[in-house]
């Protein structure tokens, strides 16, 4: 199958580049984790025991514990959250990790994945290696069973799983680990350990014309100490609360669960922007724009020598995290109308200038609407561009090397069908 499918075939290939070095180090920004040894009860509390289910609840893929190399694309029977995104589909690959992006491209183990144990593992060589999978609609189970390295099989069957919450929790679990981590080869295949994510940009290109390049950028990266996966061991992952679960500007930028929120109207979204939407924030100019604007009209009527006046009330509110709270604003608007002492025959000259700033507003309004929702007209998107060129001028990542290339299958009428061999990028 097409391995870049939802996308456009005239699209050049992707490039990858590593986290910035201040980014690598897991800030426990998204993830909080702890490990379990042997000794520890809660290692056998965590692990789930595929043998002790119904048949019918478990799945044995075919075509993955059978082959080298290949990934294979697997629905969830819940919406996932990972680094606040929810996700619905993941893609198991034989290497010992599951693919978590939305883009199925040729570097799956470059970033994006849920990694026990990512390495150069071969379900195919025994008839006893499989890569099987359960779902029961709140946790969602994948467990390489008796996998061994690709030319290194002497060395002898890994059992682990990966368990993903339907809470977001994850947990690694090992069960057999003949090898010590460190002592496997990442020469042939990347060897990691941990969890990350990456937002996606679509570049141009110079070749061929009118084509886009997608570069993918990792801003985080779980790494955790190898040395402490050994047999019967496990690690939990909880996840913390990011910017995207809230869903009003208020709670955006006054919750006390989150640091570093924004708002942007136009997307009703709250981001700190970086995450998987980075270039649609970008793209309608979020980082520039006012974190909240309330608009309340109050129109208050009172009566000199018998003539009706109207009072006209606009506010604008900004709403940022030093400011007052959206809710304590909408307090003080409750307190009463505004004091008429001192109105005079001159009202009407007031009202008159009232209405023309009512006017100016809705001007303004219109334009920034206008600009919001037309991203390409030329004038805003070339302001575009150049904030989008220069607002995050410390990522700057280089390119490091390459990463095994993997292929993705497709299940068809038989097994054996829609099945690609891997390319080797190396």
């Amino acid at each position: 199958m097409d391995r870049n499918r939802g996308n456009k075939s005239q699209d050049v290939p992707e490039q990858w580049f590593p986290p910035n070095p201040q980014h690598k180090e897991d800030s426990r920004q998204y993830y909080r984790w702890q490990s379990f040894g042997p000794a520890d009860r809660r290692t056998e509390d965590l692990w789930v025991d595929l043998n002790t289910l119904h048949k019918s609840q478990i799945r044995v893929h075919g075509i993955l514990s059978n082959t080298h190399r290949q990934a294979a694309r697997v629905a969830l029977s819940f919406d996932f959250p990972f680094y606040g995104h929810y996700l619905r589909q993941i893609i198991i690959a034989t290497g010992g990790f599951i693919f978590m992006g939305e883009i199925t491209h040729r570097m799956l183990t470059a970033t994006q994945y849920v990694a026990p144990l990512m390495a150069n593992f071969d379900p195919s060589f025994s008839k006893n290696s499989t890569v099987r999978y359960s779902d029961n609609g709140n946790l969602f189970v994948v467990q390489w069973d008796k996998v061994r390295l690709k030319d290194r099989e002497s060395e002898g069957p890994f059992t682990f799983q990966a368990a993903l919450h339907r809470n977001g929790t994850i947990v690694f679990n090992y069960r057999d680990i003949p090898l010590p981590v460190v002592k496997i080869n990442s020469t042939e295949h990347p060897v990691k350990v941990g969890l990350s994510d990456a937002f996606m940009e679509f570049l141009p290109s110079s070749q061929p014309p009118d084509a886009k390049r997608r570069t993918i950028y990792e801003y985080h990266r779980v790494e955790i100490d190898t040395t402490r996966i050994v047999n019967r061991s496990a690690f939990e992952f909880t996840p913390l609360p990011t910017c995207l679960q809230h869903t009003s500007c208020d709670l955006c930028l006054t919750s006390n669960l989150t640091t570093g929120c924004g708002w942007c109207n136009t997307l009703q979204r709250c981001s700190d922007g970086i995450d998987r939407h980075r270039q649609e924030w970008l793209e309608y100019n979020c980082p520039e724009e006012v974190s909240c604007i309330f608009h309340v009209y109050s129109t208050n009527i009172s009566r000199i020598d018998n003539e009706p006046i109207v009072a006209a009330q606009i506010i604008m509110f900004q709403h940022h995290q030093n400011q007052q709270s959206l809710s304590s604003f909408l307090s003080d608007l409750q307190a009463g109308p505004p004091n008429q002492k001192g109105i005079t025959e001159n009202t009407a000259i007031i009202a008159g200038v009232v209405a023309a700033l009512v006017v100016l507003v809705a001007l303004t309004l219109l334009a920034v609407y206008y600009i919001n929702t037309h991203p390409t007209v030329a004038p805003p998107f070339y302001l575009m561009q150049r904030r989008t060129n220069n607002y995050w001028p410390s990522m700057k990542f280089r390119n490091q090397g390459c990463h095994s290339s993997y292929a993705e299958v497709e299940l068809g009428g038989h097994e054996k069908e829609g099945f690609i061999e891997a390319e080797q990028c190396c």
